[in-house]
């Protein structure tokens, strides 16, 4: 069995502010890295456990070099850096039998912990034919693309109910619950760290039950700046379509190709 695991930060218990923890340059970056690190390590655990025979870790966090390797379970492999093809879910192929979320968080606009899609500074809004989506729903389908199921999400309440409501198979491990976008009652690190090995276990132990996401092809993306000077540097991708002020779309026959073309209108938009 071959498990892929996406790992964010913001979606880490005792990670609750961008400044100072999900930041280079922030004073508490070094211990959120640490706890980040703790984490995945836990999904490792729980996969190897699991029968897991090759794991592989994507760094999935901003500059996406947070993950501590000197600290990794030696049970995985790692892939740090950016930037990358695939972002998020780079490494992800037809050859894996399961993807698994770390740290993930809500999409922009929901009470969740430090709620964004892909860029706080630029998006607004994601849909992917019509479904609104964030980072969970967007990963999953490239992971579909794949043929490759989400089975696990693992973050705080708020992400769990979003990843829920789009994947209804898939198995969540919650380690804090938002009070606020910035404040949350979080899990220790030992207790989040069990939490997300038993969840491993449980997810990937019913792996017969898990279900691949995909739209139907062909696929759009649509996505709602923040303000119309972004969307207006984002039309000046070629076959983008504009639909007001605010909002552009992107089409393509397929998945990939599609999300291909989101990126790079969020590229563009601050250009």
């Amino acid at each position: 069995m071959k498990v892929f695991i996406s790992c964010d930060i913001e979606g880490i218990s005792g990670v609750v502010t961008a400044a100072s923890q999900t930041s280079p340059d922030g004073r508490d970056y070094g211990r959120a890295r640490d706890l980040m690190t703790g984490e995945v390590n836990a999904a490792i655990s729980g996969a190897a456990k699991a029968g897991a025979t090759e794991i592989v870790v994507n760094d999935s966090h901003g500059s996406m070099t947070n993950i501590l390797i000197e600290k990794l379970n030696p049970a995985a492999s790692l892939i740090t850096g950016s930037p990358k093809p695939l972002s998020m879910m780079q490494g992800i192929t037809g050859e894996f039998d399961a993807a698994i979320f770390v740290g993930y968080h809500a999409k922009m606009g929901e009470v969740g912990v430090l709620s964004h899609t892909i860029s706080g500074a630029s998006v607004a809004n994601v849909w992917v034919n019509d479904i609104p989506v964030g980072e969970t729903g967007i990963n999953a389908g490239i992971a579909g693309h794949f043929g490759v199921p989400v089975v696990l999400v693992c973050g705080d309440d708020v992400v769990g109910k979003e990843a829920k409501a789009l994947l209804p198979h898939v198995h969540t491990a919650t380690v804090k619950w938002a009070v606020t976008r910035t404040s949350a009652r979080c899990l220790p690190p030992p207790k989040a760290r069990d939490t997300i090995e038993e969840a491993t276990i449980r997810a990937l132990s019913s792996l017969g039950e898990a279900k691949v996401w995909l739209p139907e092809s062909p696929v759009t993306f649509k996505i709602e700046f923040k303000d119309a000077g972004q969307a207006g540097n984002a039309a000046r991708l070629p076959y983008s379509k504009v639909i007001d002020g605010r909002t552009l779309s992107f089409t393509a026959d397929d998945y990939l190709t599609a999300f291909m073309g989101l990126r790079a209108m969020i590229g563009l938009a601050g250009r």
